[in-house]
């Protein structure tokens, strides 16, 4: 019994031993700072006794936060100095200067340099600022900033890719990470993945007006979502959209249509290669083509040649005239050109890109102007255009020209959208509410200022406030008595634009109308 004893005591004091020695190799090998806990997540007892008290509401991972902020300010770190992933929740109470606007509200636009390419769609965004009641040569009075470095095209294939974009922010004398500076974007990424993030440089605090903006990475109440336009896109004035505001009954030649470029594989190939199923050639038409691209014919599968043939037997300005309904599917990225085409041809945009942020979706109301589709059922979109009424489709139709008329028909009115945004957000006591963003005649009609100066309203004048004793009043009509179907004094006298004139006439201010 004595020596079956030994065996466990003696078995006992070698694991000890065995376990020590390797505990002081170890000791020896590493050094001391390997077996303590990181810095950042070891609080001193008499801060962390301190925070858990008096920020009790906090999570522990919001006390060890601001702890790490902490740190950084006391080790000489600047706020500004961020990293950028604390700019992805920006708002405008965190990453906006209110102070700048307070006087008024103008944009500074920095001197174009000569070295540096600029694209001719962004050589037209920056004349229609500087051409713009909004802009200021002065940055002291600027309460927005626009870049003169074209940020349109961040597709590193394209040939308006502009290189070197994060040192030429450096030297921006106002970028401060981007504080009330606003980006303009069309493209970004690049294939195969066209990555909306990639765009070569840090927005920070800026705010980014893009197009194809998704719900994963759009910044509410910050960022703002454009429309994808062409380079061609009218750059001032006005190109009145098409549709026939009174057209009724409301359904044309084709009930819905499609034509465009299929994509054989890759990003945004799944629903343009699907569309094929819903065309009959009657009152569904919707055709695609494979053919783009330089490669086009090394990557085509078995229906592109029939794809190809059909494809070439319809118009697309035909098309789009003369249907109820026009398929808007996602492209490569989530927005589209064809947005744009069907709402200035009257064409009922159904909108098949999930996840995407709708321009200007913050002011307007597109429930009024577009179905939205979805992408995992596009075969029953069909069956909901068919249950649609005409008395509902009728004034849909009649919102797409409200909307484009207003707000897209030009470079000059999404830029001055994209402004008078921002400026609601700024300006909140003289905010404008979705129902005048949405009805004629629009947001961009009203002059916010306008009440704000005693010299704007010449029925005031007594004499010592510098008016001169006449004033002249334009008045603007798109539809005067050119639409009315008789010219007899009867329907003239009834017609809006003469009741204006005959009750602006009654002033004793007004010592002549002249009429053109």
């Amino acid at each position: 019994m004595g020596r079956r004893r030994k065996y466990p005591l003696i078995s006992l004091v070698l694991l000890t031993f065995i376990l020590g020695l390797t505990l002081l190799s170890l000791w020896i090998l590493f050094p001391k700072d390997y077996f303590r806990l990181p810095e950042a997540t070891k609080l001193r007892d008499k801060e962390w006794d301190y925070m858990l008290h008096s920020l009790s509401y906090l999570s522990i991972e919001d006390v060890q936060q601001n702890y790490e902020k902490e740190k950084l300010l006391k080790d000489g770190h600047n706020e500004n100095q961020r990293p950028e992933e604390d700019f992805i929740h920006c708002q405008m109470e965190t990453c906006f200067n209110f102070n700048r606007c307070r006087d008024n509200f103008k944009v500074y636009v920095y001197s174009v340099e000569s070295a540096v390419p600029t694209s001719p769609t962004y050589e037209k965004i920056l004349n229609v600022i500087t051409s713009s009641p909004y802009y200021t040569k002065d940055p002291g009075q600027a309460c927005l900033f626009v870049l003169s470095i074209d940020t349109l095209d961040r597709d590193e294939l394209s040939r308006d890719f502009v290189r070197n974009v994060p040192s030429r922010l450096q030297k921006a004398p106002f970028w401060n990470n981007g504080e009330n500076h606003i980006i303009f974007n069309l493209y970004a990424g690049t294939w195969p993945l066209y990555n909306e993030t990639e765009l070569g440089f840090k927005v920070g605090k800026a705010i980014l007006a893009k197009a194809s903006m998704s719900v994963e990475h759009f910044r509410p109440n910050f960022d703002i979502s454009l429309p994808l336009f062409h380079g061609t896109h009218v750059e001032k004035g006005e190109d009145l959209g098409l549709g026939v505001s009174n057209e009724f009954p409301s359904y044309k030649q084709h009930l819905i249509s499609f034509k465009g470029k299929r994509y054989v594989y890759g990003i945004g190939s799944e629903t343009r290669n699907s569309v094929y199923h819903l065309h009959n050639k009657k009152d569904v038409i919707m055709v695609t083509t494979c053919k783009h691209g330089k490669n086009w014919k090394e990557m085509k599968d078995d229906r592109c040649d029939t794809d190809n043939a059909e494809y070439e037997k319809y118009d697309y300005e035909t098309l789009l005239l003369n249907s109820t309904f026009c398929l808007v599917p996602r492209g490569r990225r989530v927005g589209s050109f064809r947005f744009l085409e069907a709402l200035k041809a009257g064409c009922i945009p159904v909108l098949v890109a999930n996840g995407w942020i709708l321009p200007f979706s913050e002011v307007i109301d597109w429930k009024a102007a577009t179905i939205m589709g979805d992408e995992r059922t596009l075969l029953q979109t069909l069956d909901v255009v068919r249950s649609i009424s005409n008395l509902e489709i009728f004034t849909l139709r009649q919102q797409t020209q409200v909307i484009w008329n207003q707000y897209l028909a030009s470079m000059e009115k999404i830029i001055y959208t994209t402004f008078e945004i921002i400026r609601d957000r700024v300006e909140r006591h003289t905010w404008r509410d979705k129902n005048l963003w949405n009805s004629v005649p629009g947001a961009l009609s009203f002059d916010l200022d306008y009440a704000d100066d005693i010299k704007r309203f010449p029925f005031h004048h007594d004499g010592d406030v510098g008016l001169l004793p006449n004033f002249t009043a334009v008045i603007y009509v798109e539809s005067g008595i050119n639409g009315l179907k008789s010219s007899t004094l009867g329907s003239y006298s009834n017609s809006l634009l003469f009741r204006q004139v005959r009750n602006a006439a009654k002033s004793q201010y007004i010592s002549k109308v002249i009429y053109l």
